[in-house]
């Protein structure tokens, strides 16, 4: 029996556990199993009293491409939703700081996973994109961790537009840490910092940092993940989904 290469590589070196997305099938996307893989990577950094920090790296020129797409029709539809919320809250959750080192494309739900990171660095080959709207959706889940980080005006912009903007602009709006030129060197400063911390001073100021993090996901998960649903089972995002898969604009884009 042949064991399928796993979707996140995960290693621990100095005190820093580094999860990397490797799906270039499909970009990174969300699937069920790289979310599960991804989990459970996080959930074994946290248990490890020797690590300091996690990284979320990639392979290849995507970070993350979003949802799945393949997998959006299922029975029941608030599925999908609810497992990008879990993950969401464990990277929000995991008591060492999660720092996102992102060298390549980010779209829809891939900026849920950098906004619920504490920390993100970008590149110079970094650009993101809501690409929610042009597909008849909308940034639900994925706004728990990322409406308390983004300055509102950028946040509107992005959301209604679909554009495609860079690191600097991440920079600016809250959606990243640092654009760096050199994103390598930029990581090890934050870790080396990081590594001269206590666990408990970690774990503690981690949860002052997410305090309005964690409030809007107690607050909005079901309300989002029921909005989540409702989108995706819409016949305008139907139309969204089988158009973006086809490589055809539309038909509403005029």
């Amino acid at each position: 029996m042949t064991l399928e290469a796993p979707l996140v590589r995960s290693t621990t070196a100095d005190a820093v556990t580094t999860l990397e997305l490797d799906s270039p099938h499909n970009r990174n996307a969300l699937s069920t199993r790289l979310m599960a893989e991804l989990t459970a990577g996080l959930a074994a950094a946290a248990a490890d009293p020797e690590v300091r920090a996690v990284v979320l790296g990639h392979t290849g020129r995507v970070f993350c491409a979003g949802a799945d797409l393949s997998e959006a029709t299922g029975d029941d539809p608030t599925v999908g939703p609810r497992g990008l919320v879990a993950l969401q809250r464990a990277i929000v959750d995991c008591p060492k700081p999660v720092v996102a080192l992102v060298d390549g494309h980010v779209r829809a739900g891939g900026l849920g996973l950098v906004g619920s990171c504490d920390l993100a660095v970008a590149g110079p080959d970094a650009t993101f994109a809501f690409t929610e709207s042009r597909l008849g959706l909308a940034p639900a889940v994925i706004s728990l961790p990322l409406r308390p980080k983004l300055d509102p005006r950028a946040a509107a912009r992005y959301y209604l537009t679909g554009e495609t903007f860079d690191s600097a602009e991440a920079a600016r709006i809250g959606l990243v840490t640092e654009a760096a030129d050199d994103s390598a060197a930029a990581l090890r400063t934050i870790l080396d910092a990081v590594r001269l911390c206590s666990p408990q001073g970690l774990a503690e100021s981690k949860l002052l940092a997410n305090a309005a993090v964690r409030e809007s996901f107690d607050r909005y998960s079901e309300e989002l993940v029921a909005l989540s649903a409702k989108l995706f089972g819409s016949e305008e995002a139907q139309e969204g989904m089988r158009a973006f898969l086809a490589k055809r604009p539309p038909r509403w884009a005029r």
